[in-house]
């Protein structure tokens, strides 16, 4: 068995950057705060929210809404997954009715993930606009799906894998890129 390669293609700097980045193109593309929400796709995209959140406050002195959202039910692949679902808990208290929602999680791969927080989200009410905001994005899409805001653009081989760790829930930032040493690069 081959070990895998770990290459790091994020620090702390370069995520912090990101978030900061993406605060501000928000802010720019919708002409400030007003009528923004933030929600977090549980586990990752929460404290990313979180941080976009505070950045935006620190440049604006407004307090934006933040809420959750939990997509394991509503996956189109959750019954083929051999693990038991651990379930936590959507988390959106105030209305979503013409406000521009802009969903955060941290790498966009196939797509199927945004799908079903979108899902989620409309259950729940009818924003004006939905955006996507995430840390990574790596490509090979199966749905018709793209990211309003990225932080970085890594594009990769369907047998590699991109880790997000953030210090919140491992300790520490950064973003990683698995692969098999035979897959060299």
């Amino acid at each position: 068995m081959v070990a895998p390669v770990v290459k790091q293609l994020m620090d702390v700097t370069s995520v912090g950057r990101s978030v900061t980045r993406i605060a501000h193109e928000i802010l720019e593309r919708n002409d400030g705060p007003q009528d923004l929400a933030l929600i977090g796709i549980i586990t990752r995209g929460e404290p990313l929210a979180k941080r976009l959140k505070k950045s935006i406050f620190q440049q604006t002195n407004e307090d934006i809404p933040i809420g959750l959202v939990d997509i394991t039910f509503h996956r189109d692949d959750f019954r083929e997954r051999l693990v038991v679902p651990q379930v936590k808990s959507t988390d959106i208290p105030f209305s979503l009715d013409d406000k521009t929602v802009v969903l955060v999680d941290d790498v966009l791969f196939t797509g199927r993930t945004i799908r079903a927080a979108i899902e989620v989200l409309l259950s729940f009410g009818r924003p004006a606009k939905i955006q996507l905001a995430v840390l990574v994005d790596r490509g090979h899409r199966e749905m018709p799906i793209r990211a309003d805001f990225v932080g970085k653009n890594f594009p990769t081989h369907c047998g590699e894998h991109v880790k997000v760790l953030l210090k919140e829930i491992d300790g520490q930032d950064a973003v990683q890129l698995i692969y098999s040493d035979g897959d060299a690069k």
